[in-house]
């Protein structure tokens, strides 16, 4: 079984319930549509069902019975969720009418779905910009406890069968030290869930253990040394450069002793210029699949699409919601 086969039989055993808010575009009904027929997770389609149903109708799909269909301002619990809305941002002097206002934009009353447990994750992005869902995610939402950022990773499915976890390639532009640790745990944590092996977390950097003295490098080792503080389980080291991170003969030489070095499988770049280049050019040169990005940092799971996405990326990305979900801890 590949990697996105397993995914999406791992994201089936959950039993999730993920909310899609963007039916104006047919990919989202395709992706709706092979998602309950197979199996791999409930669906939530935000909008009157008689108008979603015409507008797959006319794109010759027929979309498959056991599809919940929702929308705002038929919903019996509107109140509770203006309330939910109104009590998680009242501090930055919202006021009820206005919760009850932003719930009816389709972003906001899906992640109030989620905030409220009603579905356990949410995909958009094929028709909403990053900042939009990230936006609704975090004001809906939230951060969880113990995360101080929203980040995220790509999964890179190489052509010898590693899925290596890249972060962070899309959010933080240019995080400071106390992010950097926090993208570092996240990250760790990611890919224990998702590919459900031990991480090795690589703090890159165009240094490898002082070989290099520059502010930049040393802001990966102050990151490290928060992670190690505040993580002391996880098997994380730096600073180290790609090489000494991922081929064994270099790391054995460059950082010998490490429990990282030559072998990790999660690779936290210092930036995102870095981190954005080496996911694109692992993809096109070394015929890597990426799956991504995958939002972290929140409460419960929100994730991103690309706007060019296909309909298969959807479905993707709902699998990845799915085991990101509380409903992955109960499996």
């Amino acid at each position: 079984m590949d990697f996105i086969n397993q995914l999406r039989y791992k994201a089936k055993l959950t039993g999730a319930t993920i909310v899609l808010p963007e039916t104006e575009d047919i990919r989202t009904l395709k992706a709706a549509a092979l998602l309950v027929e197979e199996g791999i997770s409930n669906i939530i389609l935000i909008g009157e069902q008689e108008t979603i149903e015409f507008r797959a109708e006319q794109e010759g799909l027929a979309l498959p019975d056991g599809i919940n269909y929702l929308q705002f301002t038929e919903d019996p619990y509107q109140e509770k969720l203006a309330d939910y809305l109104y009590n998680r941002r009242k501090h930055k002097g919202i006021t009820t009418e206005q919760a009850y206002e932003l719930l009816k934009q389709p972003l906001f009353y899906a992640a109030a779905l989620v905030g409220t447990g009603r579905a356990d994750g949410c995909v958009a992005g094929a028709m909403n910009t990053t900042g939009d869902v990230l936006r609704a995610a975090i004001q809906v939402i939230g951060l969880k406890p113990d995360s101080n950022i929203v980040s995220s990773v790509f999964l890179m499915h190489t052509m010898d069968e590693k899925v290596l976890t890249y972060a962070d390639c899309a959010v933080v532009p240019y995080p400071d030290v106390d992010q950097l640790a926090t993208i570092a745990a996240d990250s760790a944590d990611t890919h224990q869930r998702l590919i459900g092996e031990v991480p090795r977390v690589a703090m890159l950097s165009f240094s490898t253990k002082g070989s290099a003295r520059h502010e930049r490098s040393q802001l990966v080792i102050d990151a490290l040394e928060i992670v190690q503080k505040r993580r002391p389980e996880l098997k994380v080291d730096g600073e180290l450069q790609f090489d000494a991170a991922y081929v064994p003969q270099v790391g054995e030489r460059k950082a010998p002793g490490s429990e990282v070095a030559g072998q990790a499988n999660v690779f936290i770049f210092p930036n995102i210029d870095a981190g954005n280049i080496a996911y694109k050019i692992t993809e096109r040169l070394a015929g890597a699949s990426a799956t991504g990005p995958i939002i972290q940092g929140l409460n419960k799971p929100m994730n991103d699409l690309s706007r060019g996405c296909t309909w298969e990326d959807i479905v993707n990305t709902v699998s990845v919601t799915a085991l990101s979900s509380p409903k992955a801890e109960e499996v």
